[in-house]
Formats: C-alpha cells, sequence, structure tokens
C-alpha cells in the first residue's frame, strides 16, 4: 500500500475539521460523524476547542482507503495558529485545501497557498458547502483559477483537453493521442502545474469518496524500498502529555525501533496516535508519523539521521506583549516554564528584559493570547494578565553607510570595518567577507562573521532588531601579541552600531494583506477608515456586495473586524494575511514613544575604545573615522549602479592619537604623570581628575533632545575636508551665540538693571541683540538658562530677527553652547560671546571664534555710532 501523509489546510470556518471527520467516517475510523458545533469531533478534543469551535492544535488520524496507508494532519485555520499550520507542512505528502464556496479564496488561504508552493507539496482542492443555495461550480472555479492558478481544474468531469494545458509536455501528448496519460497527470501535479479541484459537501458527506478516489489514483508510492535507507527524520513539533516531552516525527527513510539510539539519546517508547488516544508501536518506518518519548535535546524543525538539513518557519509573530506576574512570582523561577511552551510554539519567542526585569511574549494576536493565558493557568497554575500588545518593529537602512568599530583598551586591540548596504525588503540579514588575507588572516574574518551572526543587533532609532541588509567585511586589524577573541566581538558590535549611526535608518512595521466584503452602502467609510490607517486600497464592486482589497498596517487593522461588524450591523467580513515588513506609516511618533538614546545604550555601544599613554579612552562615534587604524574603504560618492571603491589617504586613515598635535593641557597631563607617578595622594588626585574629566566629556557629546534634529543631519555624517570646507565657503551663514545671564552680569548697565527687575535686564539684553542682529546680519542665538526649572523642556522661540533658546532642566547655557560649537564649530562659521575662562577654552578648542562680553559691548557701541554718523545725522 501507498503511504501517505495528508495535511487538511484551510481558512477558519471552511469546513477543514467537518470533511476530516467524513474522511474518517466514510473510511470507518469513527463509527459517528462529529460536528465541531456540538464540541463532539473526533480531532478537536481539547476544551478551548470545543468551546471556541475552532481547531488550535494539530491532531492526527489514520485511515486506510483502497490502496492508501494514509496519516491524516488536521491544522489550525485560525490565523493566530498560523505556526502550528506550518510546521506541519514539513510533514506532508500531499495538501487537501478546503474553500467554502461562498467565501471563495480568503487572505489566509493565499497564506496557505505560498507556503505551500515554497515547501513544493502538491495539492488538491475540495470545494465545500456546495449544498447550500446559489452555490455555483463556473463562480468558484473562476475565482480559483484568478487567485490561485489558472491551472486549477474541475476533476469532477476531468476535461482532458483543459488538463493538457498544464505543462508542454502534456499538451505534446494531448495533441499526439488526444490522451493525457495518468502517469503525465501524476507527475505535473507533483511538480505542481497541475491542481486539481473536486466539489462536494462535507456536512453532507457528498463529494468526499470522489476526494479520496482522486488522491487515490493520482499520488506516488514515495517510501516503497526506503525502508532499508538509513534513518532519516524530520522533527515536527514538540508537546507534553503527563509530564512526559513527546518529539513528533515524520519519517522519511530507514526506520526506528523502540530502545534504538538517535545520537547520545535513547528512544524510550513509540507512540502512534489516533486522535487523542495512542497506541505504543515497536517499530515505525519511512513514511510513518510518530511521538517518541526520551528525546530531550532535538527542537522543531531539526532534521535527524541523514535528514540533515533543518526546517526554518516562514511566519513569525508581529506582536509583543508583556507579562504580568502575580506579586508573589518570582519572574526569573517562572521563566524556566514558559521556555517548555516556546519548545511547543517556538513562535512564541519568550524574551528576557533585563533591564527593566520581564518577559516579554511575541504571539500572531488577540486570541493566541488568550489560548495561553489559560494553558500558563492550567500547566503551572499561575494566573497571568498582559499589557497592551505593540507591533514588533524592525529597523533597516536606505542606501549605504561604513561602520568602523575599535576595541583597545589596554593589552586589548582589534578593530573592524564593515560595510552595510539596504537589502531587499525580507531578506533579513546577508553577512559576506570581503576583506583580503594580507590584511586580516582568515581565521579572525571568520571571527568577525561568527560574531555578527551570533545575536540579533539593534537598531538606533528605537531598538529594534536590524533586518534585510548586507553587511560585509572589509577591513579589519589585529595585534599579533594583544589581540583575543573577545576583543574582536567588541569591535563587531560597534562596526555594526557606529555605522548605523552613520546611516540613514528607517523603521519598519508588519503589514496585513486585507479582504473586506460588506454592502455597498458601507464602501465610503469602510475606503475612509482605510485611508485613516495608512493602509491601500482597491474596490472590487460586484454589484450588492463588494470587495476593498489592500495593505494596512497590523497595528491600525488588526483589530478593525470590531469596528466592522458595528457599523455593518454584522454583515461585513475581513481576512487578513501577513504581508511582511514595509516602511512604518508613523515613524515619528514612534520614535518619539520610544525615546531611544543610543549613546546611552550602555549594552549595545556606538563609540570606540582607543588606547594611548598607557590608558585606554573612548571616542564618540562621529570622530571614530578619524582615528581609525585601518585603510578606510568608501564610496566614491557617484550614484551610478556601478559603484567603485577607493582607499582614502593611507597616511591619515592609519593616523593614531599619539600622531595627533598635542595641546598645553595634555603636555602638562603627561608631564604630572610621568614626574608625579610616584606620589600616593596625588596619583590618586590625578586618577580622579582624569574620572572626572572623561565622565564630562562623555556628556558633552550626547545630542540631547532627538526630537529637535534629525539624526542624519549634516552634523553627524563625518567630519571629513568637504564639510570643513563649508566653513570658508562664500555666503556660508555666520552664527552668533550670546550667554544671555553672563552678558547681563558683565555688561553694567544691564547688571545695575537685574538688581531690581531681572526681567526687565533680560528683555533689555533681547532688544539690544534686535537692533545689532540687523547691523551684523548673522544668525543670532541668544541662550538662557533654565536648568533649576523642575521638568523645563527645551524651548525655542523666534523673536522677531533673533532666536531664543531657553535651556532644559539640568541644562546650562554653557552645556548648550558647547555642545553646539562642538557640532558646528568646525564646518560653520560660529561666534560664541561670553566671558566664561572656562567656556572660552572649549569654545577655542571647536574651531570657534570667541568674542568676549566687554567686546560685544564695545562692538555694539561701535556700530551704532556708525549708523548714526551714516544715516542720523546726515541731511538731505
Amino acid at each position: 500500500m501507498k503511504k501517505l501523509t495528508i495535511g487538511m489546510l484551510a481558512h477558519v470556518d471552511a469546513g477543514k475539521t467537518t470533511l476530516s471527520e467524513a474522511i474518517l467516517f466514510k473510511t470507518g475510523v469513527i463509527r459517528k460523524l462529529g460536528r465541531v458545533d456540538n464540541g463532539d469531533a473526533f480531532l478537536d478534543t481539547d476544551e478551548v476547542e470545543k468551546n471556541r469551535g475552532i481547531t488550535i492544535y494539530s491532531k492526527e488520524a489514520k485511515f486506510n482507503y483502497k490502496d492508501l496507508e494514509v496519516n491524516l494532519i488536521d491544522t489550525p485555520g485560525h490565523v493566530d495558529f498560523s505556526a502550528e499550520m506550518e510546521r506541519n507542512l514539513w510533514a506532508l505528502d500531499i495538501a487537501v485545501i478546503v474553500i467554502d464556496q461562498a467565501d471563495g479564496v480568503m487572505g489566509h488561504t493565499e497564506t496557505v497557498w505560498n507556503l505551500l508552493s515554497k515547501y513544493k507539496i502538491p495539492t488538491f482542492i475540495f470545494v465545500n458547502k456546495m449544498d447550500q443555495a446559489g452555490a455555483s461550480k463556473e463562480r468558484v472555479l473562476k475565482i480559483l483559477q484568478n487567485r490561485l492558478s489558472t491551472n486549477c481544474i474541475d476533476f469532477n468531469k476531468k476535461d482532458m483537453e483543459e488538463i493538457s494545458f498544464a505543462s508542454d509536455e502534456s499538451l505534446d501528448e494531448y495533441l499526439e493521442s488526444g490522451e493525457v496519460s495518468k502517469e503525465t497527470i501524476v507527475s505535473e501535479i507533483y511538480k505542481r502545474h497541475l491542481f486539481p479541484v473536486l466539489f462536494g459537501s462535507a456536512l453532507k458527506l457528498e463529494g468526499v469518496e470522489e476526494l479520496l478516489d482522486a488522491i487515490n489514483d493520482y499520488s506516488k508510492d514515495a517510501y516503497s524500498g526506503k525502508e532499508e535507507l538509513d534513518f532519516g527524520a524530520r522533527v515536527v513539533k514538540i508537546t507534553r502529555e503527563n509530564n512526559d516531552r513527546l518529539v513528533h516525527l515524520k519519517l522519511t527513510s530507514g526506520s526506528l525501533q523502540a530502545k534504538d539510539m538517535i545520537g547520545e539519546e535513547k528512544v524510550n517508547q513509540i507512540r502512534v496516535y489516533n486522535g487523542d488516544k495512542f497506541s505504543p508501536a515497536k517499530s515505525v518506518s519511512a513514511g510513518d508519523v510518530c511521538a517518541i518519548v526520551g528525546l530531550n535535546e532535538v527542537t522543531a524543525g531539526q532534521g535527524l539521521g541523514i535528514e540533515n538539513l533543518a526546517n526554518t518557519a516562514v511566519i513569525a509573530p508581529v506582536l509583543e506583549y508583556k507579562m504580568i506576574l502575580p506579586k508573589d512570582k518570582d519572574p526569573l523561577v517562572m521563566l524556566p516554564l514558559l521556555r517548555q511552551l516556546e519548545e511547543e510554539e517556538p513562535a512564541l519567542n519568550i524574551r528576557w528584559n533585563e533591564e527593566f526585569r520581564e518577559i516579554i511574549v511575541s504571539l500572531m494576536g488577540a486570541v493566541q493570547l488568550e489560548i495561553l493565558t489559560g494553558l500558563i493557568k492550567k500547566r503551572f497554575g499561575v494566573e497571568v494578565s498582559f499589557g497592551t500588545g505593540s507591533v514588533v518593529y524592525k529597523e533597516t537602512i536606505k542606501g549605504s553607510s561604513y561602520g568602523i568599530g575599535h576595541f583597545e583598551p589596554l593589552r586589548h586591540y582589534a578593530e573592524v570595518h564593515l560595510k552595510l548596504e539596504e537589502g531587499e525588503r525580507g531578506s533579513g540579514l546577508v553577512f559576506k567577507a570581503e576583506c583580503s588575507e594580507d590584511l586580516l588572516d582568515k581565521n579572525w574574518q571568520r571571527l568577525v562573521l561568527t560574531h555578527l551572526q551570533e545575536r540579533n543587533h539593534k537598531g538606533v532609532l528605537i531598538r529594534a532588531n536590524i533586518t534585510d541588509m548586507v553587511i560585509t567585511l572589509v577591513n579589519g586589524r589585529a595585534h599579533p601579541k594583544h589581540t583575543e577573541g573577545g576583543d574582536f566581538r567588541q569591535a563587531t558590535y560597534r562596526a555594526i552600531r557606529q555605522g548605523l549611526m552613520m546611516a540613514e535608518s528607517v523603521i519598519l512595521e508588519p503589514y496585513y494583506a486585507y479582504e473586506i466584503r460588506l454592502d455597498r452602502a458601507y464602501i465610503g467609510r469602510a475606503m475612509t477608515d482605510i485611508e485613516r490607517m495608512g493602509g491601500s486600497s482597491n474596490l472590487i464592486d460586484n454589484g450588492d456586495e463588494c470587495l476593498i482589497q489592500g495593505e494596512a498596517p497590523v497595528v491600525a487593522i488588526g483589530n478593525y473586524q470590531a469596528e466592522l461588524n458595528t457599523y455593518t450591523k454584522g454583515t461585513g467580513r475581513i481576512s487578513l494575511q501577513m504581508a511582511g515588513y514595509k516602511e512604518c506609516h508613523n515613524s515619528e511618533e514612534v520614535i518619539e514613544a520610544k525615546a531611544y538614546d543610543p549613546e546611552r545604550d550602555t549594552r549595545n555601544p556606538v563609540d570606540s575604545v582607543f588606547c594611548a599613554h598607557g590608558s585606554g579612552y573612548t571616542v564618540p562615534w562621529f570622530e571614530v573615522r578619524d582615528h581609525a587604524h585601518c585603510e578606510i574603504i568608501e564610496e566614491n560618492g557617484h550614484t551610478t549602479g556601478d559603484i567603485s571603491l577607493r582607499p582614502i589617504n593611507a597616511k591619515a586613515a592609519s593616523r593614531t592619537v599619539s600622531d595627533e598635535w598635542i595641546g598645553t593641557e595634555e603636555v602638562d597631563r603627561i608631564l604630572s604623570e610621568t614626574y608625579y607617578s610616584n606620589s600616593k595622594s596625588d596619583a590618586a588626585k590625578e586618577r580622579k581628575r582624569k574620572k572626572n574629566e572623561n565622565n564630562g566629556a562623555r556628556y558633552v557629546t550626547a545630542w540631547g533632545d532627538s526630537s529637535k534634529e534629525s539624526l542624519y543631519s549634516e552634523k553627524y555624517v563625518g567630519k571629513d575636508m568637504t564639510l570643513y570646507g563649508n566653513k570658508n565657503k562664500e555666503g556660508a551663514k555666520n552664527y552668533l551665540l550670546v550667554d544671555g545671564y553672563n552678558i547681563i552680569h558683565a555688561w553694567p548697565e544691564l547688571d545695575e538693571l537685574q538688581k531690581t527687575n531681572f526681567d526687565g535686564a533680560r528683555g533689555r539684553l533681547l532688544d539690544i541683540m534686535q537692533h545689532y542682529q540687523s547691523l551684523i546680519h548673522s544668525e543670532l542665538i541668544v541662550v538662557f538658562d533654565a536648568y533649576k526649572v523642575k521638568g523645563h523642556q527645551e524651548e525655542f522661540v523666534d523673536l522677531n530677527n533673533i532666536h531664543v533658546v531657553y535651556t532644559k532642566e539640568a541644562e546650562t547655557a554653557d552645556h548648550y553652547i558647547e555642545k553646539f560649537a562642538h557640532e558646528n564649530g568646525r564646518k560653520r562659521n560660529v561666534t560664541v560671546a561670553t566671558s566664561d575662562g572656562v567656556e572660552q577654552v572649549i569654545i577655542r578648542g571647536q574651531g570657534c571664534i570667541l568674542m568676549s562680553a566687554r567686546e560685544l559691548l564695545e562692538d555694539v557701541e561701535k556700530r551704532e555710532e556708525e549708523l548714526r554718523k551714516n544715516f542720523l545725522n546726515k541731511h538731505f
């Protein structure tokens, strides 16, 4: 007999389980025909399945029919349990898709169809509920041919001319003989060139035997002779029953006996399930489906024996929920228990957030969330709840970028250069090495690639996982004495982060392809809603009932069925299927809500560590390029498809910090460390001073409020000579920054006024600055401290022809001016007016022009005097 594993697949409520019941009844496995609605179906045995009337867990049953020995697998039809359905495809020899004649091809049906195409599974189609009034074979067949394949052929009448159009081979055979042989038909079905369609009513047992006959006549004996080969099997899923861990296998070759060894583990028991009951088996062979007790290390999708290729699921959850545990339940105690559920349902993706000490669960939807809550209570006796769900965002880049990571604390060394390029949507991450072994030995290159693949790398916008990128190792360096394996891990991680900071990143969000069926009276409302969601729509008018198709963000349309029911009075229907990830429709809102600052993420640092004078120090990400030891390979700036790569000046690229000019403060520091190194007290003081300096410097590099300016503005794209040149270009903007309160206290007139009326002094300064700006024609910015104002946010005010800034809480005017100078001083003409001595030193170091309070007052008075001479004192 031919061994077959047949899977029953469908959109929810198409009658899939009813058809499975009808097949088991017709073949004598069950004596009474169960009903899903009545809760007595042979395959839907779980209490939740009975209560909800849907299939949640896949179940197996065995039957014989004519020449067939069949393992029947009934899979879930609800979109929330798509991952459970997909895992069972790994075991199938033939698939049967059940279509409701009234609904036709729904969204989830297309998801199933695409998966069957990916796994190359021959497919039969059963159109159900043909006993209902108005059912039309011609209408449904046309829908199938338009939505699925033009080679969906009615096998109830089996027109050889139609069948012949499946391929050139079948057409040639038909033209020669007027027939298409059974062998050719079978071949075309298994090549997925031909899809037999049969019609009937599972509830009334109509068309069931015709379906079984078609499968019997047009299927292959795929396992004949394979019992003699070496053992091979695919792990379909993991379940638990009475504390036994059950590994569900589909044997693809050889045989397996109880007490056999698989790797280092022994097969304690072999079970063959029929519904919720099983019978022990001494042995199973190729083509059989069974459950094994005794294997504790294998995982779903894994290949055993000669099946060495693992299966990876395509469907992934798109929603995340925070699990809320009872107060007396330690999350670290609960986590291992949840890992058991993750084994059974890998798509759950249980994640521990160390920073907030909370458990995050990834799910497909609200129904699965409800099922999981009940399962945890039943299995572990713990009542949990979940926070508001959020979609699983991802990040990618536009164009390309160049990332450099350097890790060089004392007696450690590694530098990694990566090229980051935008990939195709849905391609994931692709890692390559295009680095000469003359630059970096092969073993180090392999280590870098390992570190690239060993973790989920985080983006810099909202700390989401990155995807759809090609990351190429292009250069690197190791030290013959000091480099260790962990050094390249740090350098690799930092190179990715630095490259992302230099790139234009975008947020991706999951989209559903939707299909809405409703009366034409509600079309306007539905299309308005879709537009509001940021989705696309296409209207198909079929008369009284209309069809709207398109794509929309999961976060917006995921719960639209409830709203649809309300305004259509229960007549509207929506079906959804995953359409992949696309650019986020409300990125700014998401970024603002996440409030993520990558520079403060110590677990994913963006900066690099260099070494000078025997100690390591941090170099901010936007300066790493200037300090890199290896030659930098960068794009030449052309926008053509054939992008050539050029090295920059080798001398500049290999320059280290020790090669740079150092100022008097650095000389003093070196002398202090040299001549006072034996003084314990002085050395301790010096270490403390250096620590304070480093902490201060690190704080200055933070960009502050990211909502004020894009992360990818000009100031963050690298400080090379092309940008420096902007400072000297004719027509470049001039900026004058005025330290407001410093000037008020330094100018005698204003200092006297502030003693009695501080607001008056501030207003007087602003009046003077407005008049002064009209004389100098520079962008004039007056900065006032608001750092003591609790809860104050950074405030910008355009006052006529000048700009006024009130700093945020805990930020001084000095800090704001230093930050502005640091970011703009070397590429724009920036002048700072202040008499703060420390601030003056910092400003000069950033390439800005310094103007003291006295000099500013003299210039104001001088220009007013010139104005009087030139205009006010002239007689016309």
